[in-house]
């Protein structure tokens, strides 16, 4: 007969897959304690070996022989329960007998009244204080001396155990403190490792984490090379996320982090993984696909394992806990946090349409607000670059619902950044209810009464089946997709403007209503009309309250006109308060840290002035004109231009502004700058004489500016502006003249070499002069008073 194979099979790697994390839980602690009974069972067999060969050394043992046989005990057994006899009447086998037992240690220490045999090996039902009474009394004279046991000698009489006598120290130990612990341990204490030198210790660590190195580079690249293949490795570079040797612990555990995060990003395909139903696995396939879905899902599985390990790395961090091993002090979690929040912080920008993107929203976006500046910062540049490159609007629509909830959660508690991500949401265009019928484009098809005129039957049967396919691909292509996208973007948009109407009824002293008022400036255009008379009150009623700082006063103006110049244009409202307050704010503005501001002043008056020419009358031009060119001398060079831009602007949209470049003055009054109001500040009667100053300006552009202003802002012939100049908006150019890296813009031009050689001769020049005067000083001083200098002379050579 042939041998019979083994038919035991390996489990499948599908099969290990499935295996929970509670049976290898209940693995490895089932592991734990049997070694812990193992070592516990050998400390108590050496501390009954220390306890016999201390009664050893204080009296002198018995002669150990064997156990009598079967028949003996047996008949032991019997005499026990017979009455006790006296000697005389005992018969010559039991004095025999009795004589026998007297010679055996065991007798002497043995219970009598038990019924248990000699022989027995565990006392259960001895008391501690019975035993403790059985140990023999002596007095201690001399400390005790430490013991090297060896190995006992068996020989015919029974087993001698030996021991060495080791010198006592001479310190002084007291044994009742001690623990049973602590005298295991130094029973146990095992020779000290040689004593290393600093530079040999970090020699050995960089051996060490030298070799970690190249497992983690060998790992990675095997993986990428031939995912399919390798994903059980996966798990093997994985496991060194707990690595435990505290020298080169944290360096290793961040290296592993790093490298699971890039391999993810490379293998992980393009679309989101579902888990097979039942009825798919019992499912016959072919090799390719069942090797693609063991694939799949052993990348879900080790992806979900690796962000567990990277939300526990931050709660033990955030919670300030622990671990019992000690591998990596509390200082040290700090830092794997950090490379934890950076992992997740990629993952979130990288794969938005992988498995567990929402638990990585909901991971990251708390820790937006996070008390640690550096893990804030790094959380909210990850959401504001997910919100810039979402197309769709599915990962910005849960990230939108996250920070809207944390919001309310924190009572309006919350960092004014995790608000000012939603500046960077990529919307343009809602679904409004007006509108619903005409957003997906519509093809005009032939009616039946022109197919029957133009075409022939033949015809009109190929044209219907055209139609049909036409329609379909126009379902299924252009106007669902945008359908789907206005949707999204209409409910993302909702839940911001939710938000922001909440922080304005409640939470109006806020230090998140800054980011309000710039959020409803850039949105403004897309909130519904039955909403504004209602904010365009708020707004008004925050602006007259007075507790506004100049910044928040005018991202309300800017909120406001957006509201008016978008489908506001119905509403019969005049926004003159408005005008009165920027007009009161711009003097605020000045050459210090307001100068940033500059940009909002333009981007108002842009909305108030340009896109609202017919609106303005012109004494309202004016009185701005004239209050923005004495702004543009207190400012710096880059708000400068911007200034002048708009008063260009103004000069070109409204007519008879050019009375402002005339001395004589127009009409009756006299001009009041000091007047808050610039309807009645009559503008009409003064002049723009700070345009002659700057054209005394140190900066190029402003130069330009202002000559090109004089001259009455022509768009042609010798006062024009250059075309780098001309076609570039206010905004623009305060941006790009802008001065935050400390450098002149446009540079200034580096010194000739002639003109260097030119002072170089002026100060030989002025040298050659100075000498002589002083020769012919000291030629006068000697002829005068010879004997003086002479003294004065011998003097100083004595000094």
């Amino acid at each position: 007969m042939k041998p019979r194979k083994n038919t035991k099979r390996v489990p499948s790697f599908r099969k290990l897959l499935r295996t929970s994390q509670i049976k290898l839980d209940n693995k490895l602690k089932n592991k734990q304690y049997k070694q812990k009974s193992a070592a516990k069972k050998y400390r108590k067999e050496q501390k009954k070996l220390r306890e016999a060969v201390r009664d050893a050394i204080s009296r002198k043992p018995f002669p150990l022989e064997e156990c009598k046989k079967k028949q003996v005990a047996k008949k032991w057994e019997e005499k026990e329960e017979e009455d006790a006899l006296p000697l005389d009447m005992m018969d010559e086998d039991d004095l025999k007998l009795m004589e026998d037992l007297a010679q055996k240690a065991s007798f002497l220490t043995r219970d009598i009244s038990s019924n248990e045999p000699v022989h027995i090996k565990k006392r259960k039902h001895e008391s501690v204080i019975e035993k403790y009474e059985k140990v023999p009394r002596r007095l201690q004279t001399e400390p005790e001396k430490e013991l090297i046991h060896l190995l006992p000698i068996k020989d015919k009489s029974g087993i001698i155990p030996q021991a060495v006598e080791k010198p006592v120290p001479n310190v002084a130990h007291d044994e009742e403190e001690d623990t049973e612990d602590t005298e295991e341990a130094d029973d146990f204490n095992e020779e000290p490792l040689p004593v290393l030198t600093p530079e040999e210790m970090a020699a050995q660590r960089r051996q060490k984490l030298q070799e970690r190195k190249m497992h983690i580079a060998a790992l990675a690249s095997s993986i990428l090379s031939e995912p399919d293949s390798n994903i059980k490795k996966l798990k093997e570079l994985r496991a060194m996320l707990m690595e435990q040797d505290p020298n080169v612990a944290v360096i290793v555990r961040k290296l592993v982090m790093v490298s699971l995060m890039e391999i993810f990003k490379d293998i992980a395909p393009s679309y989101k993984i579902r888990p097979l139903t039942e009825a798919e696995k019992a499912t016959k396939v072919k090799k390719e696909t069942q090797k693609l879905r063991e694939f799949e899902e052993g990348l879900v599985s080790q992806y979900k394992y690796y962000l567990e390990n990277l939300e526990q790395t931050i709660k033990d961090w955030k919670q300030r806990k622990s671990k019992k091993s000690n591998v990596i002090s509390l200082k040290a979690y700090k830092g794997l946090a950090e490379v934890a929040v950076k992992c997740l912080c990629e993952l979130l920008v990288a794969l938005p349409h992988f498995n567990f993107h929402n638990n990585i929203i909901v991971l990251i976006v708390p820790l937006m607000n996070d008390p640690s500046k550096k893990i804030s910062e790094l959380c909210v540049e990850a959401v504001k670059k997910l919100f810039k490159q979402d197309k769709l609007g599915y990962a910005s629509l849960g990230v939108v619902k996250v920070i809207s909830g944390l919001v309310r959660g924190r009572n309006y508690d919350v960092r004014p950044e995790v608000l000012k991500a939603f500046l960077h949401l990529r919307i343009k265009e809602v679904e409004l209810q007006k509108d619903s019928e005409d957003i997906a484009p519509k093809k005009k098809f032939m009616t039946y009464k022109e197919k029957r005129k133009n075409l022939s039957r033949m015809q009109r049967k190929w044209k219907k089946a055209e139609e049909k396919l036409e329609r379909e691909l126009l379902e299924a292509e252009a106007s669902e997709s945008k359908q789907k996208k206005l949707k999204l973007h209409t409910e993302t948009l909702n839940i911001v403007f939710v938000t922001y109407f909440r922080i304005l009824k409640k939470a109006q002293k806020s230090p998140l209503l800054p980011a309000v008022l710039e959020g409803l400036a850039k949105f403004a255009h897309l909130i519904n009309v039955e909403f504004f008379d209602d904010l365009l009150i708020v707004l008004h009623s925050l602006i007259a309250s007075g507790d506004l700082s100049y910044r928040e006063s005018l991202h309300c103006i800017l909120s406001a006109f957006h509201i008016l110049s978008g489908q506001g244009d119905v509403l019969n409202i005049d926004p003159m308060k408005f005008y009165t307050h920027l007009y009161k704010t711009l003097f605020s503005l000045h050459a210090g840290g307001s100068n940033e501001d500059i940009g909002i002043v333009l981007q108002c008056l842009d909305v108030m002035f340009a896109k609202r020419r017919k609106q303005v009358s012109q004494q309202r031009a004016l009185a701005f004109l004239k209050r923005l060119s004495i702004l543009a001398l207190h400012v710096l060079p880059n708000s400068s231009v911007g200034i002048l831009a708009t008063n260009r602007v103004f000069m070109q949209t409204f007519p008879r502004m050019d009375l402002l470049l005339d001395n004589e003055s127009q009409g009756s009054g006299v001009y009041l700058p000091e007047l808050e109001e610039p309807e009645h500040c009559n503008a009409q009667n003064t002049a723009l004489w700070e345009l002659h100053l700057l054209q005394r300006h140190y900066h190029p552009t402003v130069q330009k500016f202002a000559s090109h202003l004089i001259a009455g802002a022509p768009t042609e012939g010798s006062g024009a502006l250059p075309l780098d100049l001309s076609q570039r908006s206010a905004t623009e150019l305060f941006e790009a003249y802008c001065v935050k890296g400390m450098t002149f813009n446009p540079p200034v031009a580096s010194v000739t070499p002639r003109r260097k050689d030119t002072f170089s001769q002026m100060d030989s020049f002025v040298d050659e002069e100075l000498n002589k005067q002083l020769q012919q000083h000291i030629n006068e001083t000697v002829a005068h008073k010879p004997l003086d200098f002479a003294k004065h002379l011998k003097k100083s050579s004595l000094a």
